[in-house]
Parts: structure tokens; C-alpha cells; sequence
């Protein structure tokens, strides 16, 4: 009776090679059917397919231990072949040769099908800086790019870089995505809201917290503040709900029925 095996592999080649050593003989004693075709899934990223055969051993195919020198020489020859074909395609995995060019060319890849995939049109203008690569996106109706202090366009921004960079050890490109100069007046807004709080901080006497941020908005603060010797700044919480604290240097005087000792341990845990 004929032996039958199914086995996957994340290509045809990888999982016939599989196969072969199962059923100890070479390529040429085996039929094989493709069950399902390897599949990067959705944007390369989710939904990871690896390719299905079924193989079945002819039944004229002569055993392994028949001929060690003949069928066991071919045997070690096609695992060879397919480990060399393996090993390509991690090395290609890897992207130790993913260039910078093709690196650009998977980001645009991937905003295309998000785009597609929200049947939505969007056009961009590419800019080349010495540290980043940026896509000012421009369309209409855009806010749902954006979201609630640009969350959204953050996490855009993650997932283009995620896919970009894939298996890219050195070399990286990173990508900055702007929706028709959203980032700039954010940056604005942030810059004009750090001093309208560093004064009500130094007026009240008391420090003043921040809504949760991400770390580049958090950054925004800090520097816009740095030079304010009125001010200083810090960071306090867990991500992602990590926010600034604005403190004035000199705060308001306490009651009188506050002791030196509950002044001292207030501080203290400040």
C-alpha cells in the first residue's frame, strides 16, 4: 500500500523536503498535490499562511536501505538542495539586503492596501531627510487618519515602520507620516498649551498634570519648557497612560497649622 503524508512548510520546496525524509526516499519516488499555496496574509503581517502538500510514495520507489550508496546519496543531495533553498530564503527574511530604496517601496505597498482596504483616496508627497523619511498625506475627509490627538496616524506610523523594517537588523528607515501638516500644528498647539500651563502652575502654586501622551508629544513639552526658570517638568505614570507634571519652583506657602514635618514628607514623596 502506497504511504501517504501531508506535511507544510513555509514554502512547496521546504515542505516536500520534509516530506521525502519522512518517507526515506528522494523527489523522484514521490507524487505530490499542493493542498494550499504559502501566503503572506493581510499587508505581510497578519494571517500568515504556510504551504500544505500531500505526498504520496510510489510503490515502485526502491527503500532507502536497499541502495545506501544510490537512493541515500540522492536522498542527501535533495535535503542539501532544499536546506541551501531554506537557508536562501531566511538570509532573504532577514533583510540583510533589503535596501533602503526597497525599504521606502514596502511602506508604500503597505499604505496602498490600507488604503484600498478602507476604499478610501489618498494622495502623498515623499520628502528625503537626513534622519527620516516622511509621507505628507493629502485627501479628503482625512480626520479618521488622524483620530483623537492623532492616535490614530501614531498608529499608522507604528505599523508602516513594523512593516518597513521587518527583518531589517541594520539600516533602518524610519518613517514619519503627517497628514497635510498635522504633526506641525500639533506641535504648536502643544508648545502654546505648555506655557498657558506653566503659568497657571507658577499662579496656583501647585503642580499641574498633563493628559496621558505618547513620548514624542511628552518630548514636546519637556523642551518647550526647558529655558522657563519659573518651571521644571517631568514624567510620571505607567504607558500608555504616561503624562508631563509641570512644577512650579516656588510654590505656595502652606497654612500655618501645616508642621515643618508634614511640609518636609509631602516633599519627600514628591
Amino acid at each position: 500500500m502506497a504511504q501517504v503524508v501531508e506535511v507544510t512548510g513555509k514554502t512547496v520546496t521546504e515542505a516536500l523536503a520534509s516530506a521525502v525524509r519522512q518517507l526515506g526516499c528522494s523527489e523522484n519516488d514521490v507524487d505530490y498535490e499542493v493542498l494550499a499555496v504559502p501566503s503572506k496574509g493581510f499587508l505581510g503581517l497578519f494571517g500568515v499562511k504556510p504551504a500544505k502538500i500531500k505526498v504520496t510514495k510510489k510503490e515502485s520507489a526502491v527503500p532507502a536501505e536497499v541502495s545506501a550508496c544510490g537512493v541515500a546519496g540522492s536522498q542527501q543531495n535533495d535535503e542539501e538542495t532544499a536546506a541551501k533553498d531554506i537557508n536562501s530564503r531566511q538570509n532573504e527574511y532577514s533583510g540583510s539586503t533589503v535596501s533602503a530604496a526597497e525599504q521606502v517601496l514596502r511602506a508604500e505597498r503597505f499604505l496602498r492596501d490600507v488604503f484600498a482596504a478602507m476604499n478610501i483616496e489618498v494622495n502623498w508627497q515623499q520628502q528625503d531627510g537626513e534622519d527620516a523619511v516622511t509621507f505628507n498625506l493629502e485627501g479628503e475627509d482625512l480626520g479618521i487618519l488622524i483620530g483623537k490627538h492623532g492616535q490614530t496616524l501614531d498608529s499608522l506610523q507604528y505599523l508602516v515602520n513594523l512593516t518597513a523594517n521587518r527583518g531589517v537588523a541594520e539600516g533602518r528607515v524610519r518613517i514619519i507620516i503627517d497628514i497635510e501638516g498635522y504633526r506641525a500644528r500639533r506641535e504648536e498647539t502643544l508648545m502654546r498649551l505648555a506655557d498657558h500651563l506653566a503659568e497657571k502652575a507658577c499662579r496656583i502654586g501647585e503642580e499641574v498634570h498633563l493628559e496621558p501622551m505618547n513620548r514624542h508629544e511628552r518630548k514636546i513639552i519637556h523642551m518647550a519648557l526647558q529655558d522657563n526658570r519659573r518651571v521644571s517638568t517631568y514624567s510620571a505614570g505607567e504607558e500608555p497612560r504616561r503624562y508631563v507634571v509641570i512644577v512650579p519652583r516656588r510654590r505656595r506657602r502652606r497654612r500655618n497649622y501645616e508642621s515643618n514635618d508634614c511640609l518636609q514628607n509631602r516633599y519627600n514623596e514628591e
